[in-house]
């Protein structure tokens, strides 16, 4: 998934219940599914933002040596913009992106 065209609203926005359990008729099992989501996507973020980052890692512990990077700080930034990883994956959920296993026990 492209998390840089991701349509999902930037900002904390009022949900209804009731849209939350339509497609799975039951809200916990939106909630849990959601949040399942939400950590898949967190994860994704945080390991893309971690390889593009290691570019700019220095091997050395010179504190004198420190400085900053423009580019390191625009990337750093792009990803504080992006819309949490809960509005990704409601969105996702929104537009039937989602769906849901249930596993036999």
């Amino acid at each position: 998934m492209s998390f840089k065209n991701s349509r999902a609203e930037r900002s904390t926005i009022t949900r209804d219940t009731v849209d939350l359990e339509k497609g799975t008729e039951n809200i916990y099992q939106s909630i849990v599914m959601l949040s399942k989501r939400a950590n898949q996507i967190n994860v994704d973020l945080k390991e893309e933002l971690t390889q593009k980052l290691a570019e700019f890692a220095s091997t050395t512990d010179n504190l004198e040596e420190i400085f900053e990077n423009r580019e390191q700080i625009e990337i750093s930034r792009f990803y504080e913009r992006l819309p949490k990883p809960a509005a990704m994956a409601i969105d996702e959920f929104e537009r039937g992106e989602l769906s849901i296993r249930a596993i036999e026990g």
